[in-house]
């Protein structure tokens, strides 16, 4: 089921009872089922596509989670979050604004028995610029930031500079988006960026950024 609206800022529309699931594709919960609310605009990244990033992400992270501190805003059902701890990931910050998801990933999270994962519900924006104060003129915070927002809202524009501030140094950011992300040819907010992994699914598209490194200075 493709992501059309996309998580985050879905509305229930038969009692958010769940229509379907996905299921965790490895580690040490792997094949267990995440359900998925019935609400208008929440459509999960495929397991097919989630596979295809975590093999991207397995192979750059050289198989060691141990030590990679996860963000996944707009996190839905937490698929990505969960995902994450599962191979091992040291902690896990999941951010969601609809309340009967969040639930649902609490539940999710007690029974998994996730002691590294944190569950904050509020807007992924103003929990992102709160992290970003709070570590201004510090080292970064997060090795890999899940960023799969509603379409169509502007929400990669504004929260790609925030993720530059959040990133550690060769921190990766898992993109997800209606269009391509052309970095050479894109807009301005996107040229800090350049995109190590990319692929197509249907009309998503999904993407593996790192930002760019910054020319030396000759003396």
């Amino acid at each position: 089921m493709q992501k059309q609206q996309k998580r985050g800022r879905a509305m229930p529309q038969h009692g958010g009872g769940p229509a379907q699931q996905v299921r965790i594709i490895g580690g040490q919960w792997k094949r267990t089922p995440l359900p998925v609310l019935d609400a208008e605009g929440l459509r999960p990244t495929p397991d097919r596509v989630r596979e295809t990033v975590f093999n991207w992400l397995n192979h750059l992270l050289e198989g060691s989670w141990d030590n990679v501190r996860c963000l996944d805003l707009f996190a839905g059902t937490g698929a990505f979050g969960f995902e994450a701890a599962s191979r091992g990931a040291a902690s896990v910050l999941m951010v969601e604004n609809y309340l009967p998801a969040v639930k649902r990933m609490e539940a999710s999270k007690a029974k998994l028995n996730a002691e590294q994962v944190t569950i904050l519900q509020g807007d992924a924006g103003r929990i992102a610029h709160s992290l970003v104060e709070r570590r201004d003129g510090e080292h970064a915070r997060f090795d890999v930031i899940f960023l799969d927002p509603p379409y169509h809202h502007g929400w990669l524009a504004k929260m790609l500079p925030l993720c530059e501030r959040l990133l550690e140094v060769g921190g990766l950011v898992y993109a997800e988006a209606e269009q391509s992300l052309d970095e050479e040819n894109g807009p301005d907010w996107l040229r800090p960026w350049e995109s190590v992994r990319a692929n197509k699914a249907g009309m998503v598209f999904y993407h593996l950024l790192r930002r760019k490194a910054v020319p030396e200075i000759q003396a």
